[in-house]
């Protein structure tokens, strides 16, 4: 049987749980990491902040401390808190279970000396590239049913469309062929080019209402739309490749998910939780 303990990944990115939103986004910023585990001061997990939840949970019309400076946002109140742990002998379809049963994509590791390690679809794809080869093809595990939007919709309606539908990323489409992506990541971290010098700035959006903002601002993200923000450097796969290609994609492009096409035509995209089905 393969343990977790044989798949896992010992380096984890950790944050105090008095610490700030802004040090959590430094952190991923830093060290190119989409998760961090908070230690409470005995070192034990007792949250994780990931991409998604700095997108999700800095949005919204109300409570206010949303549209404080995010370096006054205490980590506590956006993290996911009580993670789910597991143990470093129990077996790796354990981990696949409680990832797909929690719609969770990580999950920390303990043991009897605290936190040793984290698990992820990541780590579980590798696992799957070098020992499923040949059990499945693409179109087996993708999913059909595609959210899409256009190049032109507004940030506002991509949000709108995340959130109710509750996926982690959607395909821009221009006329009816997939052109880009868009991820948390690409919401939450935003370049643009600055209208008035044409240099590219960071803008740090958390889908925090504009009220505050000076003019210029409110300007500039009115302005932005799914074309502006999406990653266009856009990898596929043919609906017919082994499954075990799509992992080896994800991993050496450092994504989480594929379109699939027939031709060039979109037909369905293929997740980490599509795949890690797959060892169940």
């Amino acid at each position: 049987m393969i343990k977790i303990k044989d798949v896992m990944n010992e380096e984890v990115v950790v944050m105090q749980d008095n610490e700030q939103v802004s040090h959590a986004r430094n952190l991923m910023l830093k060290h190119g990491f989409s998760r961090i585990v908070v230690l409470d001061n005995q070192e034990i997990p007792v949250g994780v902040v990931t991409e998604k939840d700095l997108t999700r949970k800095m949005g919204g019309k109300s409570p206010a401390w949303r549209r404080r400076p995010i370096d006054k946002i205490s980590i506590r109140r956006v993290m996911t808190s009580n993670p789910i742990t597991t143990t470093p002998n129990k077996g790796i379809r354990d981990a696949v279970e409680l990832m797909i049963k929690n719609n969770i994509s990580s999950i920390p590791v303990v043991d009897e000396d605290g936190l040793a390690g984290i698990i992820t679809k990541t780590d579980i794809m590798q696992f799957y590239s070098e020992k499923l080869g040949g059990r499945w093809k693409v179109s087996d595990l993708m999913t059909g049913d595609v959210i899409t939007v256009n190049e032109n919709h507004s940030i506002g309606h991509v949000i709108s469309v995340m959130e109710e539908k509750n996926i982690g990323k959607v395909i821009v489409i221009r006329d009816s062929l997939p052109i880009g992506i868009i991820t948390p990541a690409n919401i939450s971290f935003a370049n643009v080019e600055d209208p008035e010098t044409g240099v590219s700035v960071e803008k740090i959006y958390f889908l925090r209402k504009t009220e505050g903002l000076d003019k210029k601002n409110v300007r500039e993200v009115s302005m932005l739309t799914a074309g502006d923000i999406m990653s266009n450097h856009l990898v596929t796969i043919q609906m017919d490749e082994d499954a075990s290609r799509a992992a080896q994609m994800m991993m050496e492009n450092k994504i989480s998910g594929l379109p699939v096409v027939n031709n060039e035509e979109l037909v369905g995209i293929i997740t980490k939780t599509d795949l890690i089905r797959g060892i169940q």
